[in-house]
């Protein structure tokens, strides 16, 4: 299979997803793990999958080529967050490996069905090196950022540049603050979600201003998410394609920020699927392939 992954705003041709049904199977098995894996309160099964429903009918209306992992035993709700257990490169997956120590099975799970739809695997992150995909955001094709933090370390990180090496000229890393301590998650993506080349959603309060100062120098326009939007995941936001987004409902400043700047904005619900799990579009899903 041709990858393209290395764009967060090209148009997504083809698309990995885990549905619910797969990754939360059933209420008991929620009621089972939910607070074991540090959710803010407990989803409601046939709400997810609702709402998951709604979420996918976007993209399968765009003509998305959708690829649905199955169930696996050895990973658990988290699953259905496909974005962190893999990155894409142009020149195959590499394989994360869990800075949360529930969800280390995945991206076994994971590089078990790419290779069996021919995906190549560049590499895997070994221990003690830690990656989380949501820590990855690639600016263009040849700019590699990378926020180190409690679910990525400086070992993984390395790994990660030495893969990647032969095809990313600027490999930046973003050191990230403790915010609310290591049991909770904070990603890169946390508080950015580029929405075109020269256009990103940010929550500046938690950005490095050297971080923040290089975005605004390549010619980045930021749209700043407020802070009473920031715990409704209003900075989590999907590009389908440049200027084409998918965004939680309810974030009605962020979604006039976007809009104002000419961006098609689609909402869904994501209470249950989402917010719950801290979650967002961007974490439900990991791109194959994005138009270049």
């Amino acid at each position: 299979m041709k990858l393209g992954g290395q764009s967060e705003v090209g148009k997504i041709e083809s698309l990995l997803v885990k549905h619910p049904r797969d990754g939360f199977i059933n209420q008991g098995n929620i009621d089972a793990q939910w607070q074991k894996l540090n959710y803010l309160s407990c989803p409601e099964y046939e709400k997810s999958v609702l709402e998951y429903e709604d979420f996918l009918g976007m993209m399968k209306r765009d003509g998305i080529d959708i690829h649905f992992l199955p169930v696996d035993d050895n990973t658990g709700l988290d699953s259905v967050y496909v974005r962190d257990p893999v990155a894409i490169t142009p020149q195959g997956a590499v394989l994360c490996n869990m800075g949360k120590p529930d969800r280390r099975g995945e991206a076994k799970a994971i590089g078990k069905f790419l290779t069996g739809i021919g995906v190549d695997i560049l590499g895997r992150i070994e221990s003690p090196g830690t990656l989380e995909g949501g820590d990855i955001v690639w600016l263009d094709p040849k700019t590699l950022v990378v926020g180190q933090g409690y679910r990525t370390n400086a070992e993984g990180i390395r790994q990660l540049k030495n893969m990647t090496a032969e095809f990313v000229d600027d490999f930046v890393v973003v050191p990230l603050p403790h915010w609310t301590g290591p049991d909770d998650v904070l990603h890169l993506m946390s508080f950015i979600s580029p929405i075109d080349v020269d256009l990103a959603a940010v929550y500046s309060r938690l950005m490095p201003v050297p971080f923040r100062q290089y975005l605004i120098d390549r010619g980045i326009t930021l749209v700043e998410v407020p802070d009473e939007e920031y715990d409704s995941m209003a900075c989590n936001i999907l590009a389908v394609s440049p200027r084409s987004c998918i965004m939680l409902a309810g974030n009605p400043k962020t979604k006039a920020g976007l809009e104002s700047r000419g961006v098609e904005v689609r909402e869904f619900a994501g209470y249950d699927i989402s917010r719950k799990g801290c979650g967002g579009p961007t974490c439900l899903t990991r791109p194959l392939r994005r138009k270049e």
